[in-house]
């Protein structure tokens, strides 16, 4: 059964589960998106100046909510950005690797099982070459708004031979004096994220890989090795996740900076011109300005949330006799545009969750790039609670051609769970303990059921939290769903 349609105040209601104090603020700034004509005044039927306020208050509401939700995909990639700035002090074209529980945990739907190599690049003064290595690694080139460029690794067309590209940005011709054997990339944004993962479970074999990569300015030549940042390891992290209240505009703002305006978004930049979002990297929103944004900034989290974690695109669920969902809609399209318009409730479901895709997760073909299917709540519709314990059991014979895992997040940071263990997942690669139907369960709570510790995930009250199940190398079974995965269920 498909979920139906909430109206704004449910869904600000709502988010009292999941997004704790925000509730109210988000309830009250609801209230404001629905305009009651009875109380505003007319003078022989032209609005009065306090009608004449009420009412561009209330537009301006409704288009930055708007623009909220249209925004998520490229404050999430700014978010990205803020990260290895802030962690790692990356500048253009700096490689990053993240890796272990306490990097990874300020990454959006991330796991701890592979690491991760990013950079972001700069193609305002012009074209960049990209020497991609050859090795065991998978990810993606992508725009600022979460649109691949190409595929790069064993899930790209070098299928793990390296490559090289020469990336342009918008506003400059095709170069003439490209590397021999370089596939011209043309980007739709100045900036472009590079998002990796390093397949082979060495890391140290991970970074002698990626250290092969060159990054340099057309023209010159790159040599020399590559140097691998790391993030600081003292003091706090700085996450990717969207930011709240007014500090989301500001990171759009900055997203924004020096771009050009695309014809499927002129609507909205008109729309938030007169609240001080621009595509010129200022934002100084007087009083007024600024009330209505963070007040907008909090409905618009909450009717994020109600769009992922409450989705009602059709075709979300798995199979009828069990309550998991794909992570991804199944007619998404990574351009974001389908036969009936662009797919706006699709992509801000997906990119309110995790940041950065590829060619790779949309795979049809089995065997190869990875699936990932979820849950956000039992199968009586009760949020996951860290107070409490549940068990699945992953039946014998997973489709997964690599291997599978799964791996639980806190709903309000959509990052890894927090607990004194660091344990947040479990996996074939790990030692667990098989049933004799070759069936393995797997515990969720605070505390470990006796004989199942090494198949435990530790949980903590007070905080809520949702599952992906990822199959990597999806086979058949799962893609004509013959293959049945149990729900989460309660343990006694």
């Amino acid at each position: 059964m498909e979920i139906t349609r909430r109206d704004a105040l449910k869904m600000a209601s709502s988010v009292a589960i999941v997004g704790g104090p925000s509730a109210a603020v988000a309830h009250d700034a609801a209230a404001k998106a629905v305009p009651q004509v009875a109380d505003l005044a007319f003078d022989l039927g032209i609005p009065t100046p306090d009608t004449v306020e009420k009412l561009y208050d209330m537009m301006d509401f409704q288009r930055a909510v708007q623009g909220y939700l249209w925004a998520v995909p490229t404050v999430g990639m700014e978010g990205a950005r803020r990260m290895l700035v802030d962690n790692a002090e990356a500048r253009s074209g700096d490689l990053v690797l993240v890796a272990g529980y306490r990097d990874v945990s300020v990454m959006l739907g991330s796991n701890v099982t592979t690491p991760y190599v990013f950079a972001w690049f700069d193609l305002t003064e012009g074209p960049i070459v990209i020497d991609y290595p050859e090795g065991a690694t998978a990810g993606s080139l992508i725009d600022w708004w979460d649109r691949p460029l190409i595929d790069v690794g064993v899930s790209g067309p070098d299928g793990g031979k390296g490559a090289k590209f020469v990336m342009v940005g918008p506003a400059h011709e095709a170069p003439e004096n490209s590397p021999v054997g370089a596939k011209l990339l043309r980007s739709r944004t100045n900036k472009v994220l590079m998002f990796c993962r390093g397949l082979d479970g060495d890391l140290k074999k991970v970074e002698a890989v990626f250290s092969k990569t060159k990054i340099y300015a057309l023209g010159t030549t790159g040599s020399g090795v590559t140097a691998l940042l790391r993030f600081k390891t003292e003091g706090e992290l700085t996450s990717m996740a969207h930011p709240k209240g007014l500090a989301y505009w500001q990171s759009l703002t900055q997203a924004l900076d020096g771009e050009q305006i695309e014809d499927r978004d002129r609507f909205f930049a008109a729309m938030l011109k007169p609240l001080g979002i621009t595509y010129d990297g200022s934002f100084s929103p007087n009083h007024r300005q600024a009330e209505i944004l963070d007040n907008a900034a909090n409905l618009g989290e909450a009717m994020a949330k109600a769009s992922a974690f409450s989705k009602r695109i059709p075709g979300m669920r798995y199979r009828d006799d069990a309550h998991w969902e794909y992570l991804i809609p199944q007619d998404f399209a990574n351009e974001q545009d389908g036969p009936d318009g662009a797919l706006l409730d699709q992509r801000t479901a997906f990119f309110y969750e995790v940041t950065g895709t590829s060619a790779a997760v949309l795979t049809k073909t089995p065997g190869t790039g990875s699936a990932y299917l979820t849950a956000y709540s039992d199968p009586d519709g009760d949020a996951f609670d860290g107070a409490k314990s549940y068990r699945v059991r992953v039946p014998a014979n997973v489709p997964a051609k690599t291997f599978w895992s799964i791996t639980l997040y806190d709903t309000e940071t959509r990052g890894l769970i927090q607990n004194k263990q660091q344990i947040v997942d479990r996996s074939s690669r790990q030692n667990l303990k098989v049933e004799a139907d070759g069936s393995i369960e797997i515990a969720m709570g605070p505390q470990p059921p006796e004989g199942l510790e090494q198949n435990w995930i530790p949980t903590t009250p007070g905080r809520a939290w949702f599952v992906y199940f990822r199959l990597f190398g999806p086979l058949e079974p799962y893609f004509d769903r013959s293959w049945h995965l149990p729900d989460i269920e309660k343990a006694n």
